[in-house]
């Protein structure tokens, strides 16, 4: 709806601007842009002023949203607790979708949304600025319901808000290979 608005600005402004046959000394065509520029600006920052709510938090000026990601084993080879650590280290607050856990074998890959551990259900997660958030990804459960998922050697872990824009992701080798992808 804005690029509406500049659009028909810009085509106002240069009808005024590029319309006539002679410049004259008096600038008054420039005069009309600047009061189709500013008179918006204008209303639009006396409007936010009046809206102004007190109770609602200040808004950041520029908002930085940032997480941290860390994915740890518990052992070298063959672990059977992944331990995932998100950081939002931004400045604005984070509603964390569900991660999903990527098993891939070269060509396969197995994905499982994680809904949280110890049957409690976790996500969304609303991640506040400077917090963490921990959890605890027994692999044992994903080996009982497929056994061909044990000889996967790459699990990698993606983290999306509840929007969509995706944040990162980070990966761990399972077992041994001879190829590295």
């Amino acid at each position: 709806m804005r690029k509406g608005y500049l659009f028909l600005l810009l085509v106002l402004a240069s009808k005024g601007l590029f319309a006539q046959t002679e410049i004259g000394p008096e600038g008054h065509n420039l005069f009309w842009v600047f009061l189709f520029i500013l008179v918006p600006l204008f209303l639009y920052a006396i409007y936010r002023l009046t809206k102004k709510n007190k109770n609602q938090p200040k808004k950041k000026f520029i908002s930085i949203r940032r997480l941290h990601i860390i994915l740890k084993k518990d052992k070298l080879y063959y672990p059977d607790v992944l331990n995932l650590n998100i950081e939002n280290k931004g400045n604005t607050d984070i509603d964390l979708a569900q991660p999903m856990l990527v098993l891939s074998n070269y060509w396969v890959k197995r994905k499982f949304k994680l809904k949280g551990s110890q049957n409690k259900v976790f996500y969304p997660l609303y991640l506040e600025s400077g917090k963490n958030h921990e959890l605890e990804i027994n692999l044992n459960q994903f080996y009982k319901h497929d056994k061909s998922l044990k000889k996967f050697p790459k699990a990698t872990i993606k983290i999306a808000d509840v929007k969509g824009k995706s944040y990162g992701s980070k990966s761990v080798f399972l077992r041994k290979t001879l190829v590295k992808f």
